[in-house]
């Protein structure tokens, strides 16, 4: 019973809550940029003194243009990491099959760095040599310093559109509830914005896992950042509006 408990303990090292930590990193930065560009569009609108409509518009044109956008950018990262990964390792099998004996030398060289000699090196180099793929995966972590990374190309780009999505929303959640229930629209950009802190000191605290730093530092660096990027908008927004429509 200790046993399965102690095996659960160790999988569940791998989550946080309902997080996969494989993929925390793609849902902590789709969500920040969600936030963050969604926000700003909001800001921007509200400092140009934009109807309701046009908020909602823009709103949910970004929130779909750009998440779809970042999740594709991640797709053909992963993707063109794994292919290169895979290009190096065929080039690995063919020295392997066709120059054997420097291969061979060259793992001897390495064990020979972290300490192994005489006649433990040989045997060493004499049980890895006698596995092609064994062989092959030494010299790809050692020789090239590559591993492959299991996060797959689909699965890294759906948790960045969800979490853009997911988070991104919140910021438009205001003025959606205000068309659809007939709300006052007098301080729906001040909900929005505490809506939208809320949600970035969610993901700041997510963020402070992903980079091992303290959970305020991560919370304040997100805050700071999406508040700069509301400023600005705001800024721009209201300088455009007085210079267009006066």
């Amino acid at each position: 019973m200790s046993k399965v408990i102690s095996e659960k303990r160790l999988h569940d090292e791998g989550k946080v809550w309902v997080f996969n930590k494989d993929y925390i990193a793609e849902f902590v930065y789709g969500g920040i940029d969600g936030a963050i560009t969604t926000f700003a569009v909001v800001a921007g609108a509200a400092g140009a003194s934009a109807d309701l409509t046009w908020v909602l518009i823009f709103g949910f044109a970004n929130l779909i243009a750009d998440g779809f956008s970042m999740s594709v950018g991640n797709f053909f990262s992963v993707k063109a990491d794994r292919d290169n990964f895979e290009k190096h390792k065929a080039v690995e099998y063919w020295e392997v099959d066709n120059l054997r004996e420097r291969e061979v030398e060259e793992i001897r060289e390495i064990y020979a760095a972290k300490g192994f000699e005489g006649e433990l090196l040989e045997k060493v180099v004499e049980v890895i040599t006698a596995d092609k793929d064994i062989w092959v995966d030494t010299m790809m972590k050692e020789e090239l310093e590559m591993t492959k990374d299991d996060k797959t190309p689909f699965k890294t780009a759906f948790a960045t559109f969800v979490s853009f999505s997911i988070i991104g929303i919140i910021p438009l959640l205001a003025y959606v509830f205000a068309a659809i229930f007939n709300i006052a629209t007098d301080n729906l950009f001040m909900m929005s914005s505490i809506a939208t802190g809320i949600a970035l000191m969610f993901v700041g605290y997510l963020k402070s896992i992903v980079t091992n730093t303290r959970w305020v530092k991560g919370v304040l660096e997100t805050l700071l950042l999406g508040g700069l990027a509301a400023f600005l908008a705001y800024f721009v927004g209201e300088v455009l509006a007085r210079y267009f429509l006066n």
